[in-house]
């Protein structure tokens, strides 16, 4: 009598997994930020790519006061931010962001932050080796925390607030920092002592 095998689970319980989905969501994600329009949130300006720190490694610029979250199509947002890092982050990246100067409206919900963190593979975080904010507010410095606490620890350490921008120059040349006016203002009223 012939021992008989049990039969194989569908396909479908198979790819099922989540590592599989994240993974593939992921690619998804790469093709069509690759192939879309992206133009109405690249010419937005808050989010670029801006030379180098002094270990060499690309630095991306993200301006809060330009990112109006409930303005912008998130999905075209998220496609841009695949386009722009997925090159550099196959290789060790920094990220400054610009909290100046922004208010509840550039203040993106904590639902779309986490699916965020979530579809992002693992060399996102792996590479990143530094996130700067410069002029955190009480709310910013207890969100990134909260965050960073509960739903983020991997990146906890990498987190570092920064009172101004002459505290980047320590970890970046002058003339590898392209940001806006208002920024380099903000510092020179002294504004940001307040916080």
């Amino acid at each position: 009598m012939a021992v008989m095998s049990p039969p194989s689970p569908p396909l479908a319980i198979i790819t099922e997994t989540p590592a599989f989905t994240l993974e593939t969501k992921y690619d998804r994600l790469l093709r069509r930020a690759k192939t879309e329009d992206l133009s109405e949130v690249s010419g937005i300006g808050c989010l670029y790519q801006c030379g180098y720190d002094r270990f060499g490694r690309p630095v991306i610029v993200f301006v809060g006061k330009w990112f109006k979250f409930k303005d912008i199509n998130l999905d075209k947002a998220l496609l841009y931010l695949i386009y722009l890092l997925d090159p550099l982050v196959k290789g060790d990246y920094v990220i400054a962001y610009f909290h100046t100067n922004t208010s509840n409206a550039n203040y993106p919900s904590f639902t779309w932050l986490r699916e965020v963190y979530n579809i992002l593979p693992y060399k996102y975080k792996k590479n990143l080796k530094a996130f700067y904010i410069v002029h955190p507010t009480l709310w910013t410095k207890m969100m990134t925390w909260w965050f960073t606490t509960f739903m983020a620890p991997a990146i906890k350490q990498k987190v570092h607030s920064l009172p101004g921008v002459e505290y980047l120059y320590s970890i970046m040349p002058r003339n590898q920092l392209e940001i806006p006016a208002f920024i380099t203002e903000y510092d020179m009223t002294d504004h940001h002592y307040d916080k």
